[in-house]
């Protein structure tokens, strides 16, 4: 898809790869990007840089998604893309509070799947959209001290995965982004971590992989290259793998 005079929404774009991804499109030539975060200030300060549209959300919930989608298509008109990219880290593992995984599950899943619920049918009459997504490297692999994070992130990659064989006939294409450490407000104090060993991008080189898989067409986002022998590994010996999963468990946790 040529971003050119698209209407563009990100989520969590007050910082990191947000940030970067609609400063990106904007460059890109996008006729609008929406800078959509619970950080009021820091949306509108992004949407400043993009000469776009702030909106303050909470990605968890249902109502918020579905005004955020009405509100732009009504006052701007269709989303040609939208880019569900909020997430959160919650550590731990079974142990975790149940309000951890709660609320985990309803920003890095349910976020995902509200924006399809509520946009998916429009596309569909449509007969074009775009969904981009933001997984993880751990949703290919996993997350040495965090279970809620590796499952959450296992099923993003699932519904995105859906959602891309499930609306091909109808128009809409389906990208999964599943870096390694980018830097972030998720990531600061923690650059020296197990998801840093291949190096923690800037998240600009992130944005250009995801403009590029976007012009393209490509389902699966790899800035951090390795990603990819590290599935292919997984696959071809799944206990080989887990043999070098503990070795990075005991090593970082």
């Amino acid at each position: 898809m040529d971003i050119q005079n698209r209407i563009v929404v990100v989520t969590g774009a007050a910082g990191g790869i947000g940030k970067a991804l609609a400063i990106r499109f904007h460059q890109a030539g996008a006729k609008t990007v929406v800078c959509a975060d619970l950080d009021k200030e820091g949306a509108e300060a992004t949407a400043a840089e993009v000469n776009g549209v702030a909106h303050q959300i909470n990605v968890a919930s249902e109502d918020e998604i579905k005004n955020l989608i009405d509100s732009v298509e009504n006052e701007l008109g269709p989303i040609d893309l939208f880019c569900s990219n909020a997430g959160i880290m919650v550590k731990g593992g079974p142990e975790a509070a149940n309000e951890d995984w709660q609320k985990i599950w309803d920003i890095n899943v349910m976020a995902h799947v509200y924006a399809a619920r509520h946009l998916a049918p429009r596309m569909i009459e449509r007969g074009h959209g775009y969904f981009l997504n933001t997984a993880s490297a751990a949703g290919l692999l996993s997350q040495v001290g965090s279970a809620p994070y590796s499952v959450t992130k296992h099923a993003a990659v699932a519904l995105a995965e859906w959602l891309a064989f499930t609306y091909a006939d109808d128009g809409i294409k389906v990208s999964v982004l599943c870096p390694q450490a980018v830097r972030s407000a998720m990531t600061k104090g923690h650059e020296d971590g197990v998801a840093s060993l291949d190096g923690m991008l800037e998240p600009e080189p992130v944005a250009d992989a995801c403009l590029k898989a976007i012009e393209e067409e490509t389902f699966l986002v790899l800035p951090h290259e390795n990603v990819l022998n590290y599935f292919r590994n997984k696959a071809e010996n799944y206990d080989r793998w887990i043999g070098g999963m503990k070795k990075l468990n005991r090593a970082f946790k």
